[in-house]
């Protein structure tokens, strides 16, 4: 059927990129990580600079990497003041990576924080924080990144681009409305993002899922709303999730999450998506089987509209 989405697809004969060995891989790939002074993009700068790879490492408040900037050197490390929500810092962030290293190989975007609430608990400012961190932030990162790797990067050299969702950002889970629904968002947006890119660029990206690791303060990073008093009933689904929120089980490992970013970054064929964690695939393959079966189910009614 001649839907826009088949019709703009490539050639099924196309083969992909073939992965381009870096320029920079004897000194180490420079890699461009946000949100490096807690969760995986701590331990992921951690596992770099042990591995002997460069890194431009951003966050909001520099002074938090010092332990770093006193163990390695600039010629390794660059520690760059970033609010993801502001693109002027951005643009300069890239600008300065550029002087400072001449290339860029690997953009992670792993910043973020929620909000938990009923949908009718959240004010405007919850939902669109939780966006311009989690979506806007990102998106533009990835813009700039493109530019980048196409323009300063020699030709062909390319580069990759890997954005932390998580399993809410393909199964949506009750009392996270607007941290899914960005999720959700930057999916989309990279999905796009790697159908538009020229093969020739050797520019990929990859959707990463993350599921529960553990993280020391790993709730610090959730701002629990008020609870709705409509939802007040011990049985409602968001009750649930805020009873459990702290007992919920933890399988992930992050310094085998870290481990295994760099593993994925080192592959030739890149999933459009990469679950990471045992948890985070259940999750995805549940959503996955149960929105095939829902299909198959209405597939009739569907069809039925066609000429």
């Amino acid at each position: 059927m001649n839907y826009v989405w088949n019709l703009f697809k490539p050639a099924e004969t196309a083969a992909p990129a073939p992965l381009k060995v870096m320029g920079s891989e004897s000194k180490g790939r420079v890699w461009f990580v946000t949100g490096t002074t807690r969760g995986l993009g701590h331990e992921l700068l951690r596992h770099l600079l042990v591995e002997g790879e460069r890194v431009v490492a951003t966050c909001r408040k520099p002074s938090d990497l010092d332990e770093f900037k006193i163990k390695y050197p600039s010629t390794q490390l660059l520690v760059q003041r970033l609010d993801v929500t502001d693109v002027k810092q951005i643009k300069e962030a890239f600008e300065t990576t550029k002087r400072h290293f001449g290339r860029l190989d690997v953009v992670v975007n792993c910043a973020g924080f929620t909000v938990l609430g009923e949908i009718e608990g959240m004010t405007d400012e919850d939902a669109r924080s939780q966006f311009d961190v989690l979506f806007w932030g990102p998106a533009n990162i990835t813009r700039e990144a493109a530019t980048f790797f196409r323009e300063v990067n020699p030709p062909g050299d390319g580069g990759l681009v890997m954005n932390l969702t998580a399993a809410g950002g393909y199964t949506a889970t009750q009392g996270f409305s607007y941290f899914c629904a960005a999720k959700f968002a930057l999916e989309g947006f990279t999905q796009t993002f790697m159908k538009e890119m020229v093969p020739e660029w050797n520019i990929r990206a990859c959707i990463v899922e993350p599921g529960a690791f553990t993280i020391p303060n790993r709730t610090s990073s959730i701002t629990i709303r008020p609870q709705h008093p409509a939802y007040s009933s011990p049985n409602a689904p968001t009750s649930l999730v805020r009873a459990h929120l702290h007992h919920i089980p933890v399988p992930g490992d992050p310094q085998k999450a870290a481990k295994m970013i760099v593993k994925l970054s080192r592959e030739p064929s890149l999933p459009t998506r990469f679950p990471l964690g045992s948890d985070s695939l259940d999750a995805v393959k549940s959503q996955a089987r149960t929105t095939t079966e829902e299909a198959v189910k209405f597939a009739q009614m569907s069809c039925s509209t066609d000429k």
